[in-house]
Formats: structure tokens, C-alpha cells, sequence
């Protein structure tokens, strides 16, 4: 027993000696804090001079608002089905947006508590006082809005980046299949167009460039560039594009058939808006041109009736 107790002890020292020697080796070889080496590297450019000023330097809503909105929604997101997030986290990827899930359900959480403060506001304000009483009025909208307002806008801006692709890619693929057979490979005609312009689809080719130069095979990256943008014709150009590197066609052939219908697609595209435009046109037509016009045909006549009338009446 004596034994046993003296190696718990023995064991107990070394281990403690071991926690010195590792927080003393620390110590000595970290001496320096790498926060203040960086502050000072920001001094000797003249930068910022402080922790402070890099915090201040940052806009108002990456120091403040997106924050609350990150600690609500993780907030939310404990009581949000999975699925929901999974689909939040796509439909993100596919506007192109970098936010995150939870500062995206966190700003959905803030307009539902803004249409409750003015619930609660309503109730106590001071008789006499415009909110009194109408609290329900203005809170109940403003939650709705405040809710699926968002999701609203969110969905706007994948129908804005999905056209704005869509519209790019037949002048695209043509640079691609120049390349392509003025000798360049795939990968250099894709650098070709993400040097040349500035798009959504250029970018999206970026970020393919990235991804095989990092070690991603050329078909997963493109079938997850694919994925993410959520364009038909985007899926069907991946799938051509894998399928003559597999069956060994010549890519500049199937580069110039995907163009060729890609530009059918568009014009199809656009004839189909032309047709809808006097649909559209016929509701701003019915309330608001048609009743001016009435206003000012039959404004005078009705001015003359009433003063024939009244002068009937008075006289």
C-alpha cells in the first residue's frame, strides 16, 4: 500500500513538472503577443495605430447588427428543422451571398420582435397617443413582413443572378470554343473568360480554377458549380462538357453546339417576355392611365353639369 502510494505520488510530480516545463517553454518561446506584433506592424505602416481603431475602422453593421443577428439566429436555429437550414444554407450559395444561416434567420427573428414591439408599444402607450390601440394594426403586418420579407429578397436575387447567367453564357461559351481551338486547354480557356469579364459567371469559372488548383477533380468542381448556380442550361453544359472528356469528343465541337443552343434558348427566352409584356402593361393601363384619362375627358363635363344643376336649383 505504501508502495502504491509513493508512485501515485512520483506520477503526480511529473506530471505536474511536465505542465511547468510546457507553460514556462511557452512562455519563453511566445514572449512576444502576436496581437501587439500585428498592431505594431500596422503602426510602422501608419495605418492604425490601435486595436480600437481596427475595431472602429470596420462598418457599423459588421461590428453591431450582423453580430445580434449571428446570436438570434443561433438562437432560432436550435428550435429549426434541419431541412430548413440545409435549404437556407442552398438558396444562400445560389444568390451568391456570403451569410451565414444564422445571421439570415437571425434577421428574419428581428423583424418578427419589431412588429411585437410595436404589439407591446400599442398597449402601453398614454391614451390620446397615436399607437394606442393600434398596436395589432401596424405589429401584425410588420411581423408578417418582417418574416417573409427576407425570404422575399432572397429569392429575388437568385432569379437576378440565374438570368444574369443566363444571359451570359452563349458569349461566354463562344470565347470558350476560340480558345479551345486556338490550342488552349479547358481549364486555361475558363481563366480566359474569368480574365476578360467581370460577371457572375465569370466568377463562378473562378472559383472552378480555384477549387482544381487546390486538387479538386475538374468534374466534381464543375458539377458543383453547377449545383450551385441552379441553372438548367448550366446542368446540361456541365453534363456535355463531362461527357466528351469521357467518350474523348472534341470539346470545341461541343462547345459550339451548347453556344448555338444556348442563343436559341435566349431568344426564345426573350420573345416569351415580349409576349408578356402587354399582360403586364394591362393592370398599370386599368389603374392608373385609364382613370386620368376619364379625369381629363370628362373633368369638364362633369363641372358644367354640376353648375347647370346648381344654377337650376338656386334660380
Amino acid at each position: 500500500m505504501s508502495s502504491l502510494l509513493i508512485w501515485i505520488i512520483l506520477g503526480a510530480v511529473v506530471v505536474v513538472g511536465a505542465i511547468v516545463l510546457v507553460i514556462v517553454g511557452l512562455r519563453t518561446e511566445s514572449s512576444e503577443d502576436p496581437i501587439q506584433t500585428r498592431l505594431a506592424e500596422f503602426a510602422e505602416r501608419g495605418e492604425i495605430e490601435s486595436l480600437e481603431e481596427i475595431e472602429l475602422s470596420q462598418p457599423l453593421s459588421e461590428r453591431i447588427f450582423i453580430p445580434l443577428a449571428r446570436r438570434a439566429g443561433e438562437l432560432v436555429l436550435r428550435f429549426t428543422p434541419q431541412n430548413a437550414i440545409q435549404s437556407t444554407a442552398i438558396k444562400l450559395e445560389m444568390a451568391g451571398k456570403s451569410i451565414d444561416p444564422a445571421v439570415f434567420w437571425g434577421m428574419r427573428l428581428g423583424g418578427v420582435l419589431l412588429g411585437a414591439l410595436f404589439i407591446f408599444l400599442g398597449g402601453v402607450a398614454p391614451d390620446g397617443s397615436f399607437l394606442k390601440g393600434r398596436g395589432l394594426l401596424f405589429g401584425l403586418p410588420m411581423s408578417f413582413l418582417g418574416f417573409f420579407l427576407p425570404e422575399m429578397w432572397l429569392s429575388s436575387q437568385i432569379s437576378r443572378r440565374q438570368n444574369a447567367i443566363r444571359k451570359a453564357m452563349p458569349d461566354a461559351l463562344d470565347l470558350l470554343t476560340i480558345c479551345v481551338e486556338a490550342g488552349l486547354g479547358f481549364d486555361a480557356a475558363m481563366a480566359k473568360v474569368n480574365e476578360k469579364w467581370d460577371n457572375e459567371l465569370a466568377l463562378a469559372f473562378g472559383r472552378v480554377i480555384r477549387e482544381v488548383q487546390l486538387g479538386k477533380l475538374r468534374r466534381e468542381a464543375m458539377r458543383d458549380m453547377a449545383d450551385r448556380l441552379g441553372v438548367p442550361e448550366m446542368t446540361s453544359f456541365v453534363a456535355a462538357v463531362i461527357q466528351s472528356e469521357q467518350l474523348g469528343v472534341s470539346m470545341a465541337k461541343v462547345l459550339r453546339i451548347q453556344s448555338e443552343q444556348m442563343r436559341i434558348k435566349r431568344r426564345q427566352a426573350a420573345e416569351e417576355e415580349a409576349h408578356k409584356a402587354p399582360i403586364k402593361m394591362l393592370f398599370p393601363m386599368a389603374l392608373l392611365i385609364f382613370p386620368t384619362i376619364m379625369i381629363v375627358l370628362l373633368g369638364p363635363a362633369a363641372i358644367i353639369l354640376m353648375q347647370s344643376a346648381l344654377g337650376a336649383m338656386f334660380f
